[in-house]
């Protein structure tokens, strides 16, 4: 089959890449936009496999989408491609908008157009708010009503119910995941692991917000990229699936691992004010997953943070090349005087 992977050149979706053309004989087509968190870098070794092709373009440009459906004529679309981050969606609502909703409105519609096997939908636990740090007992399920804190979140919610809404009026074979944080190699440097490992390892000051007690449920990336692999093979059609690591820690956990594994001080963490809205726990119940499609989580998260910070450690090359340029301007912007 031919798959096409929108946003193959990002964080999860370059993994995504690398994941198919390790485990299938798919021929795997890349379209990027290559904005600043899409880095060509991180496909360069896909880029000597025969069955990688890499296309430049905007999920949001119905032109150029058409042309590439047209071209390709693929039989699979996951999309990855996203704008991401929560503070940056506070800081500008209107380019998630454009490319998570209007993108995903247009990818379906070719996908409508010129006919697919499946579409599948990479979204995210944040459709589903947050859920309060003394219930540790509370999970989110496939179930739980979407209650969304930022822009980025609405964003992401509104695309799966287009998906919903496009799968059930025009019978699009769309499949959607949820997944928890997800950590692993090419990571972009301005989440919280990567930029953790990085000042640590330049011994500058860890910036975290609040008091750092926000939880998180951690999921390494190659079982990401099993599970949507399993759910574009084998998920049923109209479905959503949620995928969790099992592994729920505090950011403050997180930030202390990381400082004890590179044998950094403490007294490197700084406290800054906190994000707006900021949701104080997720934490995803993945039963559906697995007991529908077999699917469990490999990686427990002191081995997979371990795996991570030696990834950066060999590959300083790829993220000093990132934090040279407009990212620090970013940066300096999110960071200083809070």
């Amino acid at each position: 089959m031919k798959i096409i992977v929108t946003g193959g050149a990002g964080f999860i979706g370059g993994n995504f890449v690398y994941y198919l053309l390790k485990n299938s004989d798919d021929e795997v087509v890349c379209y990027d936009k290559l904005t600043y968190a899409g880095n060509l870098e991180t496909l360069a070794d896909a880029m000597k496999s025969p069955k990688f092709k890499f296309v430049r373009g905007d999920i949001s440009n119905r032109e150029e989408v058409y042309k590439l459906f047209e071209e390709e004529n693929p039989d699979i679309i996951v999309n990855f491609a996203a704008e991401s981050h929560v503070d940056r969606s506070i800081e500008d609502p209107e380019l998630f908008l454009r490319t998570n909703i209007i993108g995903t409105s247009i990818l379906l519609d070719a996908c409508k157009k010129f006919g697919i096997k499946r579409y599948h939908q990479v979204s995210t636990d944040e459709v589903y708010g947050d859920l309060p740090l003394d219930r540790p007992d509370l999970f989110f399920t496939e179930k739980t009503n979407l209650h969304t804190s930022s822009p980025y979140s609405a964003s992401k919610a509104s695309a799966d119910l287009l998906v919903q809404a496009y799968s059930r009026t025009y019978q699009i074979p769309a499949t959607i995941s949820r997944c928890s944080n997800n950590y692993g190699p090419y990571h972009f440097p301005e989440k919280l692991i990567p930029l953790m490992i990085i000042n640590a390892l330049n011994d500058k000051k860890l910036p975290v917000y609040g008091k750092g007690i926000n939880v998180r449920d951690w999921l390494y990336v190659e079982d990401h990229c099993s599970a949507i692999d399993l759910i574009i093979r084998k998920g049923k059609v109209g479905e959503i699936y949620n995928v969790g690591g099992h592994n729920e820690k505090t950011n403050l956990e997180v930030v202390k691992t990381i400082l004890k594994i590179l044998g950094k001080s403490e007294d490197l963490i700084e406290f800054v004010t906190d994000r707006k809205g900021h949701d104080q726990r997720y934490a995803i119940d993945p039963t559906k997953i697995s007991t529908e499609l077999g699917w469990t989580p490999q990686t427990k998260f002191d081995d997979g943070i371990k795996k991570t910070v030696a990834w950066y450690l060999e590959n300083k090359s790829w993220w000093e090349k990132i934090i040279s340029g407009e990212y620090k301007n970013y940066y300096a912007k999110m960071y200083d005087n809070r």
